[in-house]
């Protein structure tokens, strides 16, 4: 009896365990936005502020449904969760004392990479006991991504020119959408394959057929003054891309990303 009784406890551990996390908050801009596609109803219950910022956030309606944190470790702490994600680069401060505190913290890398992308769905299915929707949405993702990708060589170059004339290189994640839209990246025209300051002369030298730059946040920023040289601006006359929230996480809205270059390109090319 007593045996039959450990063995009892045993697989009641066990359960629980392998039991789904029926009290989820997201504290970084992209597992919110991932977790609110993949969680069952009623298992994600707070997303980060970020994910209701419509300059950052591509799923603000969705998050309006949710309790919003600001990722401070009291007021998660008191949300009672039996799983947190977070960001790999999420205050070390917060993850560090949310686990003191005995709480399941699982962390995510940002993508660099459209494979990137594909294990994200696959990691956050898995956090979440959400297997099966993680790969009907990988399944979707890789549909679409086939459809996009461009197999002619490519013509055209384009390269990402942000604050302080910081370009993330063409090893990046955007470097791949670029790609992907059949573009050639500057970037490797220069040598740049891991990110950097692109000093703007040597911008305006290699005469990119297209500069893909951030919407600025409202405000006065000495960062962002080199986005509104005249000079810069001469380049991008007839330029329509601007790299925005389709761009910041490794979510399957990359694909918007994709498809909105890819037309940006085909403007380009019908116009020569």
């Amino acid at each position: 009896m007593l045996l039959a009784g450990l063995l009892a406890l045993s697989g009641a551990g066990i359960a629980r365990a392998e039991a789904a996390p029926g009290r989820v908050v997201s504290i970084n801009l992209c597992t919110d936005q991932l977790a609110m596609i993949l969680a069952a109803p009623g298992q994600l219950v707070s997303v980060s502020h970020l994910a209701a910022d419509p300059r950052s956030s591509v799923m603000v309606e969705q998050a309006r449904g949710y309790a919003i944190n600001h990722s401070q470790a009291e007021e998660i702490y008191l949300m009672k969760p039996d799983l947190v994600l977070a960001g790999t680069f999420t205050s070390i401060a917060t993850v560090s004392m949310l686990r003191r505190l005995g709480i399941e913290v699982i962390t995510f890398p940002p993508a660099s990479a459209l494979s990137d992308v594909r294990q994200g769905m696959l990691d956050m299915g898995a956090a979440l006991h959400r297997e099966a929707q993680a790969q009907a949405l990988l399944a979707e993702f890789d549909a679409g991504l086939a459809a996009l990708q461009q197999t002619q060589p490519a013509t055209l170059s384009a390269v990402t020119y942000a604050a302080n004339g910081y370009t993330p290189g063409s090893h990046s994640l955007s470097g791949e959408i670029i790609r992907a839209a059949g573009f050639r990246h500057l970037a490797d025209d220069l040598g740049m394959q891991s990110g950097g300051v692109l000093p703007l002369e040597l911008l305006l030298m290699a005469q990119p057929d297209l500069v893909i730059t951030g919407e600025p946040y409202p405000g006065g920023s000495r960062a962002e003054e080199i986005l509104h040289h005249p000079a810069l601006a001469a380049l991008q006359a007839g330029q329509a891309a601007v790299e925005d929230r389709d761009w910041v996480c490794g979510l399957p809205s990359v694909l918007s990303a994709i498809d909105g270059l890819a037309q940006a390109r085909a403007a380009l090319e019908a116009a020569r």
